[in-house]
């Protein structure tokens, strides 16, 4: 496997399979490690990053997972194969625009990935579709056991594992479920579910994590704290609150359903006439205009279009994507051309096939 050839797939955080899969898109679990022979990466030289890198880079090689992992060294890639990657969810902004030795591994799956000299020394992650938490944190500790087994990390009997931010000290675990939630932002009951989470300890967080937009009302719940509290916990925790907010917008859903069917009606069926007949479309329209029908397709409004297209469009309009599947680097209006050329494309095929 080879990173353009993730350019003709779907990201395993938009299957659309799984567990209350119409509103809950992901389930991930992050963990943060650091190697005991080495300072926080703050703290390293550039010849530590090296040597850490070199080191993750031996390890990963012996490895015995069951599948042949890719491993991406980023200081080679151009930027929009580092953004092409964030857009996946496989690495961090903060990966991506970071300096020095630095790489990920991931799986041919993407369901996990290893990345190296991030802000900590490690970060691993494992994903999966729809509500999974419990199965995703079972691959995650098998793959934490494995990296264990071949490296020291840094630890301590009291505090846990160390980590370059106290937030992450103690399980260095950040548990977080995306959900996909537009009934409660056209009720405007969005923000009063947000102060609620975080009365509790939960972040709300956009798209691509810390300080991102809630683009395509799309948004990440996760834990705030890690230390003094077991891995259980944390995933009760998210695991417990997670069916209320689904409740919350199965609810608002219902609402705008009884109370303006046939203007929620005209609000999707608009959007999905746009996006099939648009010349010029920006990221941020397309992501608010999908938004829209995809709630449409769940609750019976379009059926002439399945959920996996819509969730493929998600991924192959964003701008790294975009340019990858032209083959070429495109500016912001060409972006704009291309991104409503294979909307157009993508879905009057679809809705053509779903005729015959």
């Amino acid at each position: 496997m080879e990173l353009n050839d993730l350019a003709n797939s779907t990201g395993e955080w938009l299957r659309g399979s799984g567990p209350q899969a119409d509103i809950v898109i992901s389930s991930r679990i992050r963990l943060a490690r650091n190697l005991a022979d080495f300072p926080f990466m703050t703290r390293c030289s550039d010849q530590e990053r090296m040597q850490i890198e070199k080191q993750m880079r031996e390890c990963i090689s012996r490895f015995n997972c069951g599948v042949e992992l890719l491993y991406i060294n980023l200081e080679q890639l151009d930027e929009v194969d580092r953004q092409f990657l964030v857009e996946r969810h496989l690495i961090s902004h903060e990966l991506a625009e970071g300096r020095g030795a630095r790489a990920v591994a991931l799986d041919p799956g993407e369901t996990f990935s290893i990345m190296i000299n991030e802000e900590d020394h490690l970060r691993i992650q494992a994903i999966q579709s729809g509500l999974s938490l419990q199965s995703v944190w079972e691959k995650i500790n098998r793959l934490d056991d494995l990296i264990e087994s071949h490296v020291t990390y840094a630890f301590h009997d009291k505090l846990g594992y160390l980590t370059a931010c106290p937030t992450n000290v103690g399980t260095g675990m950040r548990v977080s479920v995306m959900v996909h939630l537009p009934a409660l932002v056209l009720t405007r009951q969005i923000e009063k579910v947000f102060r609620s989470l975080q009365k509790i300890g939960l972040a709300v967080r956009g798209l691509y994590g810390e300080g991102s937009q809630g683009m395509g009302d799309f948004y990440q719940i996760s834990n705030q704290v890690t230390l003094g509290r077991s891995e259980a916990e944390l995933i009760k925790q998210v695991g417990d609150i997670v069916p209320v907010v689904i409740d919350y917008e199965r609810q608002a859903r219902q609402f705008l359903m009884k109370e303006g069917p046939q203007m929620l009606h005209d609000q999707v069926s608009r959007a999905y006439g746009i996006l099939r007949t648009a010349q010029t479309i920006s990221s941020e329209e397309t992501m608010h205009l999908l938004s829209r029908v995809r709630m449409g397709v769940n609750l019976g409004l379009l059926p002439d279009i399945d959920i996996p297209i819509i969730n493929e469009l998600f991924l192959r309009t964003q701008p790294a994507h975009l340019q990858k599947l032209a083959g070429a680097s495109l500016n912001s209006a060409d972006r704009n051309v291309e991104r409503a050329r294979y909307l157009r494309r993508c879905l009057n095929r679809e809705a053509g096939e779903k005729k015959k």
